[in-house]
């Protein structure tokens, strides 16, 4: 009988032994030598498993098994963020594991298709407290590419307009640029007109028809007559709580300005607000119409007519 305690409690012991050598040599550093950086980065929704396996995979863990159990027993999987992080070798699994809950080198920003520098300014004060006003000393209207940009915590206004510009170009290349020729538009031109589809269209399938009338308008030499020139020029409306007004009055389109495009022939001066790639796109590869007219109703739908009374007909009709 003492026999068998002594053999159960010696495995025991045993067991034990191996499981903390296992544990200890789990959870030090790779490489403690090897201190050159790697860029982490944790993708929202990733969960603790799939976070281990993939530093075990980038060599930044040498368990990914000690490192779950680690995180489970430090009860830290809920305060695990999305972000990029700096990590290296020369890291053990604890410091590692702290440095997913707060060191965060990078902020993920979303910046969406049609709004102007000051919505962006304001994205940016809430999510990096970057002062408005630093943005807009080197943020250009149009070239702040829409987009989700992990953006370092420490970045300065001009560094992250760089970023977008440096996107900007990356997406309207030379390739579009050359097709962009065809339309007789020059690149600044084909972004102005691209904002301006980017807050008159609804949707994917009514943007490139709007562009094809726009572009015959001032080919005709007709007034664009675009409500969204107007809304940009009267600007934040508190009652609203928006940059963009939602109903325009008739003395709203005489406003004197020369982004008044119900006053002046021709493009305004410059664009409205940031296009996407699509509205680029539509400016560049029109879809041909015989379309002159179009208006959105309360609901969003798209109205286009031929002539100008079918025009005024669908006013009658589908504005209040």
């Amino acid at each position: 009988m003492k026999t068998r305690i002594s053999i159960a409690l010696f495995l025991l012991i045993l067991l034990l032994g191996i499981g903390l050598i296992w544990w200890g040599q789990g959870t030090t550093p790779v490489n403690s030598a090897d201190q050159k950086p790697k860029i982490f980065i944790i993708n929202k929704g990733d969960s603790v498993r799939a976070i281990a396996s993939k530093l075990k995979k980038e060599g930044l863990i040498k368990d990914q098994i000690i490192f779950f159990l680690l995180i489970k027993r430090l009860g830290i999987d809920q305060n695990l963020q999305a972000g990029e992080f700096r990590l290296n070798p020369s890291m053990n699994a604890q410091t590692i594991a702290k440095t997913l809950t707060k060191g965060m080198i990078d902020t993920w920003v979303t910046i969406l298709e049609g709004w102007r520098d000051e919505e962006i300014a304001m994205k940016l004060a809430q999510e990096l407290s970057l002062p408005e006003s630093e943005f807009f000393k080197y943020s250009q209207e149009g070239y702040m590419f829409p987009d989700t940009y992990l953006i370092p915590k420490d970045a300065t206004a001009g560094a992250i307009v760089k970023i977008m510009t440096d996107n900007f170009n990356k997406k309207f290349n030379q390739d579009l640029k050359n097709d962009a020729k065809k339309t007789g538009l020059t690149d600044s031109q084909v972004v102005i007109l691209a904002s301006i589809v980017e807050k008159e269209a609804s949707g994917d399938s009514d943007r490139n028809i709007i562009a094809g009338i726009l572009l015959k308008r001032l080919e005709r030499g007709w007034p664009l007559q675009v409500d969204a020139t107007v809304q940009y020029i009267l600007g934040y409306q508190p009652g609203e709580k928006s940059w963009w007004k939602k109903e325009l009055t008739d003395e709203d389109k005489k406003i004197i300005s020369p982004y008044n495009t119900y006053l002046n022939l021709g493009l305004p001066p410059g664009p409205i607000c940031n296009p996407g790639l699509a509205s680029i796109k539509a400016v560049i590869y029109p879809q041909e119409s015989a379309y002159w007219f179009y208006l959105h109703d309360p609901q969003g739908g798209v109205h286009f007519a031929k002539t100008q009374a079918e025009h005024e007909a669908n006013i009658a009709k589908y504005l209040p």
